[in-house]
């Protein structure tokens, strides 16, 4: 599965995430990739509130907690891998464990630690283009 959305404003990026996160059923691994400031916790914002688990402006980014959970029980995990450097950092983490629940796990960064990650997933990658943000949806199988 590709697809290819077009995003012009914060709101939009929200909106596209809230439809996303409603769709997919979990458990699900979801990598959010792209540079600086491409959007990727505005996705995330609208995702968690599509699956339930916050609202927008309750998601924030896991920069420096590197790990958040959203709903009760947790529903989505948002981990942002931008910190760690090493391997055994983020095999620290825990993250095998997590990705046996029954939730949407979204991830920030992830792309660096290849060999960590589930076969199966769903890849985002976010660019900027022409003042607008190009969403392109991949669906990763084994």
């Amino acid at each position: 599965m590709q697809s290819v959305y077009r995003t012009r404003t914060e709101e939009e990026t929200i909106q596209l995430g809230e439809r996303l996160g409603a769709e997919w059923k979990t458990p699900q691994i979801v990598l959010l990739i792209g540079n600086l400031g491409a959007g990727k916790t505005t996705l995330a914002k609208g995702i968690a509130a599509g699956a339930g688990a916050a609202r927008p402006e309750d998601v924030s980014s896991p920069t420096f907690p590197l790990i958040h959970e959203y709903g009760d029980p947790v529903k989505v995990y948002h981990i942002d891998l931008y910190r760690l450097e090493t391997r055994a950092e983020v095999e620290s983490l825990g993250l095998s464990e997590i990705f046996e629940k029954d939730a949407l796990v979204l991830m920030e960064w992830a792309e660096r630690f290849p060999e960590l990650l589930p076969k199966e997933r769903i890849e985002i990658r976010l660019r900027a283009i022409d003042g607008e943000r190009e969403i392109e949806l991949l669906s990763k199988a084994s």
